[in-house]
C-alpha cells in the first residue's frame, strides 16, 4: 500500500492573485503519518474501487484525481509501457476538508504507478505531471516539511524539522475551497516571517503565534462549526490550534504523541460523530 498522508498547512498567507485567477500563497506545510492509502496491482482491465470510512463521498468517475493521475501518467509514458491496473483507495480522510486528501491520493498514485510500471521518470517530471492536475500535487509528492510559494508549486524543503504531535479534528462539514477564496476580503497580505533557526515544539509554537491562516476568517463565516472544532482542541490542552488549508479540518499541536492521543480520546468521547485523529507529522530527512 502506498501512503497518501494528510497535508497540514501550519501557516498559510495569501500574498496575491495572478491574472488567471490563481491565488499566490506562502505556506509552511507538514505531512502526517495518518492518511489515505493506495493499493495498485496489475489487472486485465483498469479498475478503481474505494473503501474506508469516507468511501461513500468519493466519486468513481473520470473526474476523480486518482483516475486523472493514472491517465496523465499513461499519456506521458505511452500506452505500451502502462498496462491495465486495479487501483484501490482506502479513504480515511474526510473529503473537501482542507488537508489535501485528493491531491495526496493522486500523488501516491503517480509514485506507485511509476514503480509498478517501472518507468524511467524522475521526481521533477512527476511533479510537472502532477501540477497540471492540481496545484497541491507537487507538494504532496514531496511529503516532507516544506514552504510552498507561488500557487503552491515553488517548494523549499525545511531541514532539521522534527516530528510533531498533532490532533486533527473535522466537525463533518465540507467546505468549498472556491467559496472560501471568493470570500476573502484581502489578497495581498505579507509573506511568512523567517522560520526560527532551530525548530522544536516551543520555537515553532512561538513562530506560529505571529503567523496566520488567511483563509480561516472566511471559512469560519461560511462554516461556524470550525470554531467549535478549534474550541475543543483548546479545551483538550492544545499548545496551538488553527484551521488547515481552506477547512474545515483543524489541527492542535501537542508536545508529545501520548498527550495528543489522550486529547483525541477526550474530544472523540464528546463528539463521536466528528473526525478525530491523533497522529505525528513526518520529520525532514536527515542530511
Amino acid at each position: 500500500m502506498w501512503p497518501a498522508p494528510a497535508k497540514i498547512n501550519l501557516a498559510l498567507h495569501v500574498t496575491g492573485r495572478r491574472d488567471d485567477g490563481y491565488h499566490l500563497i506562502d505556506s509552511l506545510a507538514v505531512f502526517t503519518r495518518f492518511g489515505d492509502r493506495i493499493g495498485i496491482a496489475p489487472a486485465d482491465s483498469d479498475d478503481f474501487t474505494v473503501s474506508g470510512r469516507y468511501a461513500a463521498d468519493v466519486p468513481l468517475d473520470a473526474g476523480n484525481l486518482v483516475v486523472k493521475a493514472r491517465d496523465a501518467l499513461r499519456q506521458a509514458a505511452g500506452i505500451r509501457n502502462t498496462p491495465p491496473v486495479a487501483i484501490k483507495l482506502e479513504k480515511n480522510l474526510p473529503v473537501a476538508s482542507g488537508v489535501g486528501g485528493g491531491s495526496s491520493d493522486a500523488a501516491a498514485v503517480l509514485r506507485g504507478l511509476a514503480q509498478t510500471w517501472q518507468l524511467d521518470i524522475d521526481s521533477a517530471e512527476l511533479a510537472r505531471i502532477g501540477l497540471a492536475l492540481g496545484a497541491d500535487i507537487p507538494m504532496c509528492l514531496a511529503a516532507k516539511p516544506l514552504v510552498a510559494r507561488g500557487i503552491g508549486d515553488e517548494l523549499s524543503m525545511v531541514p532539521d524539522f522534527s516530528a510533531l504531535g498533532l490532533v486533527l479534528v473535522n466537525p463533518g462539514k465540507p467546505v468549498s475551497t472556491a467559496d472560501v477564496f471568493a470570500a476573502l476580503t484581502r489578497r495581498d497580505n505579507e509573506p511568512l516571517p523567517p522560520l526560527p533557526r532551530s525548530i522544536d515544539f516551543h520555537s515553532l509554537r512561538n513562530w506560529l503565534e505571529i503567523t496566520r491562516n488567511d483563509l480561516e476568517p472566511a471559512a469560519l463565516a461560511i462554516q461556524p462549526a470550525i470554531g467549535r472544532a478549534l474550541s475543543w482542541l483548546d479545551k483538550a490542552g492544545s499548545g496551538f490550534s488553527r484551521m488547515s488549508g481552506s477547512g474545515a479540518t483543524c489541527f492542535g499541536l501537542f508536545e508529545t504523541g501520548n498527550v495528543a492521543k489522550r486529547a483525541a480520546a477526550e474530544i472523540r468521547a464528546r463528539q463521536p460523530d466528528w473526525f478525530v485523529a491523533a497522529t505525528r507529522s513526518m520529520a525532514s530527512e536527515a542530511d
